[in-house]
């Protein structure tokens, strides 16, 4: 090999070690369950949280920043592959399938792995997804960074579960006995809970749960100046979703989307940032974005597949993040309560879509009953002692809702029927809608049917299905008609030869209430004519809700059909929210009557026990 080759080579391999070494290491940490209202640097009610504070000092504060659901294993889906839950039926929450990624999907740790980097995670995972082998170096308690080469950049993962919703579980000793440092004679309770000892006494103890959960970031941030790496990393603090005093994890409010962010950039990367250190932004950034975000930062390619778009790195500029000014938000399955709720937040305004509004908010769900907060706050619905905005919570829902957020920070007030935001309230839904259709959102077929037919390439079940997906939408809209404009069209596709838009026909009519009497008729005789055991579910509901038949021998046939776990969750959804809120007859099932493998599902198991009692 001659000297000049030999020197380019050398110049060559020189230039490429100094790209990777230039190439920033990146850090999340993560704390769980919180939103952004319990800490002082992003609301006036919140707490001292100095360690993140310090970090704000030095970076980005985010004040509009979202996770998409408001549950961990549906946000941390959205997280980790950069693209919307519904369009991947990863949106249910510790899915009973998990989806099985094609076509050029994976999970974006897998593509900074590729380009060189190591990856880390300590050590939540909690996908509705199967992992593939190429994502993680290390995914454990005892993940870090250190077991890297040498000057190999890394991405790592570190949560926080000190702010957990398990850790609201305490009981009434504990209440009695362990004295909080946030004073609860002054701590603010949101005006929908009950001002009680109870709600005064969860507020204070999650608030000290957010400066404990602190100390921890603290501890971060700390490991990485004494390894001298903090100059050469990109940390971002975030909360992975809302959460967890009551109606907020789980729910579309701004209390279970709404999350804390703080991105510190070193001087060194300040070429990918096109904010000022000590800056603080409006622009809206939301988890589906965060993948794309990473492989920006490192100068990785991002895949066509990702929804994503990153809001920090190459090409990013001032007039990019302005532009930023939206989020959408989806909920669907919480462990056994069910519901389908979609929402999009525009500037100040929250547009939130129920598309079962008889499916009422306070439903029984048993992990979050374990709060007491919870148990008081039914105990005094049941005793009629809430005002009119507390009780909310416990009543039939509204088809849309409308807020200004920033005047009514707490979702109180809906706008939706006022003459004088109809323009914005019908931009909001249309764009809504084109959202939906756009995946295309696969929550217009049950959980059960995906698991059937979708989770082994959702994005080819979606593209396949698009046209119906579209169709069942706009059946699911009459919804938001008059009833007289609406009635015609459901009384049709009550007849339709496809099960679906005659499962969506009697969800649309149900949701009419009692203004759909007149809908019985139909409703029974398509009843007494379907095969499909989901749908004799749908007209059961109608016929109790708005009809105030007693269904119940009806309901328990229904379950004893059932075929599979998640068909049977979503029957005994029904069967709660019918006994409970609506003819309030009890409903005995017989369990040697249903099928054995469908009776020994977890989920099914609490319901069937909740009923029991």
């Amino acid at each position: 090999m001659n000297r000049s080759i030999r020197l380019f080579l050398i110049a060559n391999l020189f230039t490429i070690t100094v790209a990777k070494a230039q190439q920033p290491n990146i850090v999340w940490i993560v704390s769980e369950d919180n939103s952004k209202h319990y800490m002082k640097l992003f609301d006036e009610h919140g707490v001292a949280t100095p360690n993140v504070e310090s970090l704000a000092k030095d970076g980005i504060v985010f004040d509009r920043a979202f996770s998409n659901a408001a549950v961990c294993s549906a946000a941390r889906s959205t997280l980790i592959l950069s693209t919307f839950g519904p369009k991947m039926a990863t949106h249910y929450h510790r899915a009973e399938g998990k989806v099985t990624l094609v076509n050029g999907q994976d999970m974006f740790p897998a593509f900074l792995r590729k380009a060189g980097y190591y990856t880390a995670n300590n050590a939540k995972e909690d996908y509705n997804i199967k992992k593939p082998e190429d994502v993680w170096d290390d995914s454990s308690k005892k993940a870090t960074w250190t077991n890297r080469k040498t000057g190999q950049p890394f991405f790592y993962v570190y949560n926080i579960e000190t702010t957990h919703e398990g850790r609201m579980h305490f009981t009434k000793e504990t209440m009695n006995s362990t004295k909080t440092i946030t004073n609860p004679a002054t701590v603010f309770v949101q005006p929908n809970h009950p001002q009680t000892e109870l709600f005064k006494y969860s507020n204070a103890y999650y608030r000290d749960k957010i400066v404990q959960m602190d100390t921890e970031v603290g501890e971060v941030i700390e490991k990485l100046k004494k390894d001298g790496l903090y100059d050469n990393t990109i940390i971002f603090y975030y909360g992975d979703h809302g959460g967890v005093l009551p109606q907020s994890k789980g729910y579309l409010n701004e209390t279970g989307l709404h999350v804390p962010l703080v991105v510190h950039v070193p001087e060194k990367y300040k070429n990918l940032s096109p904010l000022a250190s000590g800056t603080r932004t409006n622009a809206f950034v939301s988890f589906v974005d965060f993948g794309a975000t990473v492989l920006n930062l490192a100068g990785v390619e991002i895949p066509k597949v990702m929804d994503g778009k990153p809001f920090l790195g190459k090409n990013i500029t001032t007039k990019t993040l302005d532009k930023k000014d939206e989020t959408y938000g989806y909920a669907d399955r919480f462990d056994e309560k069910y519901d389908m709720v979609r929402s999009v937040r525009k500037g100040n305004l929250k547009y939130i879509r129920n598309f079962e509004p008889f499916n009422v908010n306070g439903l029984m769900n048993e992990y979050r009953y374990k709060q007491l907060a919870y148990q008081e706050w039914e105990t005094l619905y049941k005793q009629g002692k809430l005002n009119k905005d507390q009780s909310k919570f416990f009543e039939i829902k509204a088809v849309e809702e409308f807020y200004d957020v920033v005047i009514d920070p707490f979702e109180l007030h809906n706008l939706a029927s006022l003459p004088e935001h109809q323009s914005n309230l019908k931009k909001m839904r249309k764009d809504l809608n084109c959202w939906m259709e756009s995946m295309p959102d696969l929550s217009l077929y049950p959980e059960f049917y995906l698991i059937e037919n979708a989770i082994q390439n959702p994005i080819a079940f979606g593209k396949e299905h698009k046209k119906e997906i579209q169709k069942y939408i706009d059946i699911a809209n009459l919804e938001v008609l008059d009833f007289d404009k609406a009635a015609p069209k459901i009384e049709k596709f009550l007849k339709s030869k496809d099960q679906w838009e005659r499962y969506w026909a009697m969800i649309a009519a149900t949701s009419f209430g009692d203004q759909a009497k007149s809908l019985t008729d139909a409703v029974q005789s398509a009843m007494d004519s379907e095969t499909e055991n989901i749908n004799k579910l749908r007209a059961v509901e109608f016929l109790s809700i708005v009809a105030h038949q007693n269904t119940t021998k009806s309901l328990a046939n229904i379950v004893y059909a059932a075929k599979s776990d998640t068909e049977a969750l979503l029957i005994l959804n029904a069967v709660v929210l019918l006994k409970d809120y609506y003819q309030k007859q009890p409903v005995a099932i017989d369990v040697t009557k249903m099928d054995k493998k469908v009776a020994a599902n977890d989920q099914v198991q609490r319901r069937l026990a909740y009923l029991k009692k």
